[in-house]
């Protein structure tokens, strides 16, 4: 699996270096010591810091095996924290099966498209920076909200939301997009969680706890074929 640097650490990460040569560099020249600690430390927590920056921004070129057709993959790398039926207020408007990936700062923050379709709705949302673990971050932290259609006319909602530490949301996904569950939807900077909210009907292949895998974990299958079950949550196994 081939593995880039993210194009949103490219500044960042530049950045980054520069102030830690310009640190480095002095220290180095400097030192009238044998053995220079205080520079062979500070050069120590540089690299260290520098690498898991460089960690956080990869960004892995992934192809999904299998039938992409009526698949919903993860929207990113993490663990699931909620799986439930909730109502969704703010484009949906129906109640829908909840599936909730948190990342930490360890994980790729690449976002990719969960399902096959045509983008129909693209929003961004002010708000809080609460941690993203909290039910209420959801709706109440910044957030941005996309929604693809999939060519059996099924509605798919993922929201990006911030977290305590994740201070910047970056959403491509624009009305009329075409969606692709290779392709990158977004990224989210330092840690935060994403919220796919799916028909009732949907056949769920996860539970809490697992461990997700952008554009590659299967999430659950889309069954456009089935009636909305009345009060049915059999679904969440």
């Amino acid at each position: 699996m081939r593995v880039k640097i993210h194009s949103e650490g490219n500044n960042l990460l530049a950045g980054l270096l520069a102030v830690l040569l310009a640190i480095n560099v002095p220290l180095w020249q400097n030192s009238t010591s044998k053995i220079p600690v205080v520079a062979i430390l500070v050069t120590v927590v540089s690299a260290i810091l520098f690498l898991l920056v460089l960690n956080f921004f990869r960004s892995p070129k992934r192809k999904f095996k299998g039938n992409p057709e009526n698949v919903v993959v993860a929207s990113a790398d993490g663990k699931i924290v909620a799986l439930e039926e909730v109502y969704e207020n703010e484009f949906l408007h129906e109640r829908c099966l909840m599936v909730s990936v948190f990342m930490s700062i360890f994980n790729v923050h690449a976002n990719w498209f969960p399902v096959d379709g045509k983008v129909i709705y693209a929003t961004h949302h002010a708000g809080r920076f609460l941690a993203a673990y909290l039910p209420k971050s959801s709706t109440e932290n910044e957030r941005s909200t996309v929604v693809i259609e999939t060519a059996q006319g099924q509605r798919i909602l993922m929201r990006q939301i911030a977290g305590a530490v994740a201070r910047r949301i970056v959403t491509y996904a624009r009305p009329g997009d075409d969606a692709n569950i290779e392709d990158h939807m977004g990224f989210i900077k330092f840690g935060s969680r994403v919220d796919l909210y799916l028909p009732l009907t949907t056949e769920i292949d996860v539970k809490l706890g697992d461990r997700t895998t952008g554009g590659i974990t299967v999430i659950g299958h889309l069954r456009p074929d089935l009636p909305v079950p009345a009060d049915d949550k059999s679904q969440l196994r």
